[in-house]
C-alpha cells in the first residue's frame, strides 16, 4: 500500500468525527475545498473509496470504517508520545541515570541527589555505582546519562564540568608504629604493608603510575573494593592506606587515622562530572548538571 502522508490522515479522521467535509474545515481552520482535495488525494493513493456522500453530510464506507479504526488509534499513540515528550522536557516524567562510584555518590552526590528530587519527583532517578573506568565505559556504551569520574587522560570525546579536587595521601591508625612527623619517601612507604584500592580502579592506577615514575613499586598487602573499608582496617592498625582526604575527613578530624607525610607529595586529582561531547542531554540530565554552576 503507497504510504500517504500524516496530515492527510489527520484530515480524513476529522472528517470521520465531525461527519461534514464543512465542519472538518471549521475545525481544522482550513477551507472546505482543501480537505476535500486531501479526501481525494487519499483515496486515490489507497485505491478505495472511503466516504459516501449525502446532502447530510458524509459517511464511512467499509473500508472506511476499517481505516478509520487504525488511524483513531495511531494519532492517539501520536498525541500521547508528543504529550509524554513535553512531559519530559517540563522534567513532569522521565529517568536520569548516573554512573559515579559508591564513595562519590556517598560523599559527594547525596546532598544533590536530594535536591533534584525535592525539585523534580517525577524524574525518576538511577545511580549504577562502579569505578571511574567503568563509569566512562557505561557512558560511552549509553548505558548512562552522565557520568562522576576521575578526570580521564584522553577527554576528547567528553565534556566535562569540575566538581571537586581531591587529594589522595596515606593515612595509618594514630597509635600505628611511624614517626607522623617526618616525610616518607616512596620507597620507604612501600616497605609498609599497604592498604590499596583493587588495580581496576582508577585512584589505584594513578597511584601505580606516581611511584614507578619515582622509582618504586607498589605491593599492597590488602586490596579492596571499598575506600570506606580502606579506612576501617587502616583505624585498627592492620596497615597503612591510601586514601582520598576529602573523603576520609570525619576520620581524620577525630584522630582515628593521622596522614603520613611523602616526599614527594602526591599529585591532586579532580572529579568531574562527564558527558559525551556528540550526544544531546536528555532534559534531566541537562538540569542536573547545572547544580554544579
Amino acid at each position: 500500500m503507497p504510504n500517504a502522508k500524516l496530515e492527510l490522515y489527520r484530515i480524513f479522521q476529522t472528517v470521520a468525527d465531525e461527519g461534514s467535509v464543512s465542519g472538518a474545515a471549521k475545525a481544522l481552520y482550513i477551507s472546505q475545498s482543501a480537505v476535500s482535495q486531501s479526501l481525494r488525494q487519499l483515496e486515490d493513493q489507497l485505491q478505495i473509496r472511503l466516504f459516501v456522500r449525502s446532502h447530510r453530510g458524509v459517511a464511512l464506507t467499509n473500508e472506511g470504517s476499517l481505516l478509520y479504526d487504525y488511524v483513531r488509534s495511531a494519532m492517539g499513540l501520536i498525541r500521547a508520545g508528543e504529550e509524554k515528550i513535553s512531559q519530559t522536557l517540563e522534567l513532569k516524567t522521565g529517568e536520569l541515570v548516573i554512573g559515579a562510584s559508591d564513595t562519590v555518590t556517598r560523599f559527594v552526590l547525596l546532598p544533590y541527589l536530594q535536591r533534584f528530587h525535592s525539585a523534580y519527583p517525577s524524574v525518576a532517578l538511577k545511580v549504577l555505582n562502579a569505578t571511574s573506568f567503568e563509569v566512562l565505559k557505561m557512558l560511552q556504551n549509553g548505558q548512562v546519562d552522565i557520568a562522576f569520574a576521575s578526570t580521564p587522560e584522553d577527554s576528547s570525546a567528553l565534556t566535562l564540568r569540575h566538581c571537586l579536587d581531591t587529594h589522595n595521601i596515606f593515612v595509618a591508625s594514630r597509635d600505628y608504629g611511624c614517626d607522623f612527623s617526618r616525610s616518607y619517601s616512596v620507597a620507604e612507604l612501600s616497605a609498609f604493608p599497604l592498604l590499596l584500592l583493587e588495580r581496576k580502579s582508577s585512584a589505584r592506577r594513578f597511584l601505580e603510575k606516581f611511584f614507578m615514575a619515582n622509582g618504586a613499586v607498589l605491593r599492597p598487602e590488602i586490596e579492596l573494593c571499598s575506600h570506606e573499608l580502606l579506612v576501617d582496617l587502616a583505624e585498627i592498625g592492620l596497615g597503612v592506606a591510601c586514601v582520598t582526604r576529602e573523603f576520609a575527613h570525619a576520620a581524620l578530624e577525630n584522630g582515628t587515622l593521622r596522614e603520613i607525610k611523602t616526599s614527594p607529595q602526591i599529585p591532586g586529582r579532580s572529579l568531574s562530572v562527564c558527558a559525551m561531547k556528540n550526544v544531546a542531554l536528555s532534559p534531566a540530565a541537562a538540569e542536573f548538571i547545572k547544580f554544579w554552576d
